[in-house]
């Protein structure tokens, strides 16, 4: 038994011997301490100095005694990034979120190796864990669904950024590139609609919906909007669009043109709106002429208007009802207002000088824009034509003759030309070519037929 017992106690010792082997020593712990941390100080000096390539050097040597240390990961991510080694990199800070998942500039370490190697996919994965941490960073998820063209939820992300912290100029610029493609405007106007909704005083959700139903000319629809909003917002500068066609319906003059003077005055409201108004009042100028003044008024609100010449519109208008006097003022008008090398504008006028039978006029306009325009045929035939009924025979039949040089596949300019050259060439005492002129615009007659 003593024996056994001296055995058996012998073995405890060798094992207690054996655990006690394994244990580091207090002064081997300290020197690895010691180690790890010159280690990591050189690795941040080292990359303080850019030398980042000795940066990962130290790094290794870290992670040799301190395989689960995640700055130290984080540490040679950023060192992998700076050498653009984006691969390891990205590893890098993975390694980094695995070990501490809760630290979130680790997180962002890969969101920015996903972002400057352009794997916005890969971005999107990681910016959505950065979001659990701060709500901020759903506007880069905004930019990042535009760059992978996923422009539904782009759209439907802006709505929500929209709503929780106001609107931005970024979004909007996205919100418009949205838009431009047709399928996705059913889905803002339904948006805006149960937005008008839940805050019926926010005008700039009417204005936008207003907006959207002009640019696709749906204008029944956009009307139905400035309803809404002169009923939730009598003041609103908007709300005078409806204003001014009731008072239109009702015959009250004096109130339509206030609506309209506002309504043309605002920088809020869009131009085709402008333009339906301007043409509403114009009819109704036209059956109460005591109105002319406040339509010329009117007019001058699109004096710079880059896309529609409103004062030769106005005179085409009255062109077609043969006016003569009041097309004459509003094409002199537009002519005026910048758009004096306008060929149809020119035209246009020469024709209405034509049948106010003010020939001088003819005569004196289509010389200068002969010299203008010396191709355009049109302006040939009206100083011919003007010419010969000033008895100005010769100098007619010289612009007739050049003008038909520049003729081309117009049948009824070319039997004009030749009914005045024929007129010219009478009036010249030159009979025989009268009767060559008058032959060939017969004939030509005859075949138009």
């Amino acid at each position: 038994m003593k024996k056994s017992a001296l055995i058996l106690l012998f073995l405890v010792l060798q094992c207690n011997s054996a655990l006690l082997l394994a244990q580091p020593e207090p002064e081997e712990i300290k020197l690895n301490t010691d180690q790890f941390q010159e280690f990591f100080y050189e690795s941040l000096l080292q990359k303080g100095i850019e030398n980042y390539d000795k940066a990962v050097v130290a790094l290794d040597k870290c992670i040799k005694i301190k395989p689960n240390d995640a700055a130290v990961y984080y540490e040679l991510g950023k060192n992998y990034l700076a050498l653009k080694e984006y691969k390891n990199a990205y590893s890098s800070f993975e390694k980094a979120t695995q070990i501490d998942p809760k630290n979130k500039w680790f997180w962002v370490g890969m969101y920015d190796v996903s972002y400057e190697t352009s794997d916005y996919n890969q971005a999107i994965v990681v910016i959505n864990k950065l979001i659990e941490f701060d709500e901020k960073y759903k506007e880069d998820l905004t930019s990042l669904y535009m760059g992978t063209k996923q422009f539904d939820k782009a759209l439907d992300l802006i709505h929500e950024l929209n709503e929780t912290f106001g609107k931005t100029d970024r979004r909007d610029l996205y919100k418009s590139q949205i838009l431009s493609e047709g399928k996705f405007q059913n889905m803002e106007a339904s948006n805006l609609l149960e937005q008008i909704e839940k805050n019926p005083k926010e005008e700039s959700n009417y204005i936008s919906l207003i907006f959207l139903y002009s640019k696709n000319n749906e204008e029944a629809k956009a009307f139905e909007i400035v309803k809404k909003l002169e009923k939730a917002l009598p003041n609103s500068e908007w709300a005078q669009v409806t204003l001014f066609k009731n008072y239109l319906d009702t015959n009250d003059g004096p109130k339509a043109i206030n609506a309209m003077n506002v309504v043309l005055a605002s920088a809020k409201i869009d131009a085709k709106i402008k333009h339906r108004i301007l043409n509403e009042f114009l009819i109704f100028a036209d059956k109460n002429p005591q109105y002319t003044t406040d339509l010329e008024k009117a007019i001058s609100y699109f004096d710079n208007d880059k896309e529609v010449n409103v004062a030769k519109e106005i005179g085409k208008f009255y062109h077609a009802k043969k006016q003569w006097v009041k097309a004459i003022k509003y094409y002199e008008q537009a002519l005026k207002n910048g758009s004096g090398d306008d060929i149809e504008t020119n035209l246009l006028l020469l024709q209405t000088y034509t049948e106010t039978k003010q020939f001088e006029l003819v005569a004196k306009k289509a010389s200068v824009m002969v010299e203008t325009f010396p191709t355009q045929p049109q302006f040939y035939y009206y100083s011919g034509m003007a010419n010969n009924q000033l008895q100005q025979f010769k100098k007619a039949k010289d612009m007739l003759e050049m003008g038909l040089d520049y003729l081309v596949e117009d049948r009824a300019l070319e039997i004009n030309f030749n009914i005045q050259l024929g007129e010219a060439y009478n009036g010249l005492g030159d009979f025989k070519k009268k009767e060559v002129y008058f032959s060939k615009a017969n004939q030509l007659l005859k075949e138009k037929k």
